[in-house]
């Protein structure tokens, strides 16, 4: 029983080497592109439109009313970055219903990767809507005695993203497994089903949690708002 797909190992040159991690990773990319090219190539606007659009027009459309309630009010905006780690997440871990397929979210690797995605997109949009300014005074709320905590904090929850996806991928294989030796035909049926919803609530978690992530970076309060309006001490006063 392997506990992560990164102890699969398909071809290895001294440091290099190719897991069952990276192939599947591969496999997910090729899944998604191919999927979006075929979906896409012939869209159309009027009432005639194919099933994968209209498919496709609803996953949008709940992505983005997603988006807008976790506070974030140009969706369109981060749709590409969220969806895509949603889609990426969502896809490894409804591939599993595939004989011989390793989800690459069992691996702490990627979701580490995925992780550091979003820790590095929260101050990024964080500047872009805020200024840095803007940004930085967040780390000091409501004192500056907060500074070290709210450092900590956003590292700790960063870890929380990785620990939880891998940790909740990693049991579901572990029961699976332990259910396959008891019961090889009936128990390995239900865990598979149960595995694969755990699987898409998860990418839904992870989804939703960097959107907040992003949306309490990058949302201008009240306070901070009036402080950009109001005049400098040396600027006149319009007449």
């Amino acid at each position: 029983m392997h506990i992560s797909p990164d102890e699969i190992i398909y071809w290895q040159y001294g440091f290099f080497k190719i897991s069952a991690t990276l192939v599947f990773t591969w496999v997910v990319m090729f899944v998604l592109v191919s999927a979006s090219y075929l979906i896409t190539r012939n869209l159309k606007k009027g009432l005639h439109r194919s099933r994968w659009q209209n498919g496709l027009e609803m996953l949008v459309l709940t992505i983005q009313q997603q988006i807008t309630d976790a506070g974030l009010t140009k969706p369109r905006v981060y749709m590409g970055f969220l969806g895509t780690l949603f889609l990426f997440i969502a896809m490894s871990n409804l591939l599993t219903i595939v004989p011989g397929f390793e989800p690459p979210t069992g691996s702490l690797s990627t979701t580490i990767a995925l992780a550091a995605c979003v820790f590095v997109s929260v101050p990024y949009y964080g500047i872009k809507n805020r200024g840095i300014k803007g940004y930085l005074s967040s780390y000091t709320q409501p004192t500056p005695f907060m500074l070290p905590f709210n450092v900590i904090g956003e590292l700790s929850r960063t870890l929380a993203l990785a620990v939880r996806l891998f940790g909740n991928m990693m049991s579901g294989a572990m029961i699976l497994a332990i259910l396959l030796v008891i019961s090889p035909f009936i128990f390995p049926v239900i865990m598979s089903v149960l595995g694969l919803l755990t699987g898409m609530v998860q990418a839904y978690i992870f989804f939703v949690l960097a959107s907040v992530y992003i949306g309490a970076a990058s949302v201008v309060t009240k306070q901070q708002s009036l402080t950009l309006r109001s005049p400098k001490p040396n600027q006149p006063k319009e007449k």
